[in-house]
């Protein structure tokens, strides 16, 4: 009899493990930062912040797409412009049959809007940045019902930075002041869509402004040698920011 209860309770334990495991499904969308690998012989943030999460209790499983693209802007990724938004819809869709796992779109994006002049729409204001994120999203909720998106801030770059695109301090200024809207914009959605869009990380601008000798590649410009894309080290810092922001989500 006491082997019996033994045996039960084993299996009631054995089922509440296994039903607390977490299976994601991650596409990240982004510029050349989510795309880049940081040195020859490096990964992308992504990666490691996949690798990140599969090291968490809780977590079983994570698949995952990168779509992110050198030189995009939220312009780019419009869905009615049809450029780049279908890479993302095509990565989600193989994804989405993954029916036991939760579908969440990692989306970072605003270095390339904020420039003076270059990336196609540049530069974008602080409203258009915002309607276009909220346009982005929206597709994307209801596109794919069940699925959650968490937004990152975006990294600090140099005031000098111009490589074929000028940034400078300008842009440094306006990319600042999306952060704002990006969190108004995630305020209203949990009234419109509850538990569905996450503020992601918000502490990778500080941390890469304070430490950039250490952690992000200098690149000649036109004006002297500027910081815009980690290193092989930063992108490791920059994916597990990325994987603790969305590890603290509600699955």
């Amino acid at each position: 009899m006491k082997n019996r209860f033994a045996f039960c309770l084993f299996l009631c334990l054995f089922s509440l493990h296994t039903f607390s495991q977490t299976k994601l499904s991650i596409v990240f969308v982004g510029n050349s930062i989510t795309q880049g690998k940081g040195g020859p012989n490096g990964f992308p943030p992504p990666t490691h912040a996949v690798n990140f999460l599969k090291e968490q209790k809780g977590i079983e499983d994570v698949s995952f797409a990168n779509v992110g693209r050198s030189g995009s802007t939220t312009v780019d990724w419009l869905p009615e412009t049809g450029k780049l938004f279908p890479l993302a819809t095509k990565a989600a869709d193989s994804l989405y049959l993954l029916k036991d796992h939760q579908l969440i779109f990692s989306i970072k994006l605003g270095t390339n809007d904020s420039a003076m002049e270059g990336p196609n729409g540049a530069p974008v204001s602080k409203e258009g940045y915002r309607k276009n994120m909220q346009t982005i999203v929206s597709e994307l909720l209801n596109k794919y019902p069940g699925s959650k998106v968490v937004i990152h801030h975006p990294i600090w770059y140099s005031t000098n930075t111009y490589n074929r695109s000028k940034y400078l301090a300008e842009g440094l200024e306006r990319l600042q002041s999306y952060i704002p809207e990006l969190d108004g914009m995630i305020s209203d959605y949990k009234k419109s869509e509850p538990g569905r869009v996450f503020k992601g990380d918000t502490k990778a601008f500080k941390y890469f402004k304070k430490h950039h000798l250490k952690y992000f590649k200098p690149e000649n410009g036109q004006q002297g040698v500027f910081y815009l894309h980690p290193n092989e080290e930063g992108v490791v810092v920059l994916g597990k920011y990325w994987g603790k922001a969305i590890g603290k989500m509600k699955f």
